[in-house]
């Protein structure tokens, strides 16, 4: 059983960067593939980027591409989301999952299929 515990949200300037943290615990990292995903207000959860924990390889979503790079420390269990230049409209609900990493099995595909695990989210409002 993972459990995943998201960090690092809070108020941010239009134009400013945030690091948001999840964090395991009960088990490692290792075989899951760790999704981002954000859910603004009155709107459907969306995916921001995934990695994998097998190769490092990483996969921003196209929307979110040149705002946001991900990254993994090993020895703290923990996978980063680096927001850059947030826009007005990037506030939301940030959360992150972990489901069985494809690329272990030889997959060209870095997001999995399903997620196995979820955070509670964490909060981003940008200031306007």
């Amino acid at each position: 059983q993972v459990q995943l515990v998201e960090s690092g949200g809070g108020l941010v300037q239009p134009g400013g960067s945030l690091t948001l943290a999840c964090t395991a615990s009960g088990a490692t990292l290792d075989g899951y593939a760790i999704g981002w995903f954000r859910q603004a207000p009155g709107k459907e959860r969306e995916g921001v980027s995934c990695l994998s924990t097998t190769d490092g390889s990483t996969h921003i979503l196209y929307s979110w591409m040149d705002r946001v790079t991900t990254s993994r420390d090993n020895a703290k269990n923990t996978v980063y989301l680096q927001l850059k230049r947030l826009k007005v409209e990037a506030p939301g609900r940030y959360s992150c999952a972990a489901g069985p990493d494809p690329r272990r099995g030889g997959s060209a595909s870095v997001c999995p299929r399903q997620y196995t695990y979820w955070g509670q989210g964490t909060q981003v409002p940008v200031s306007s």
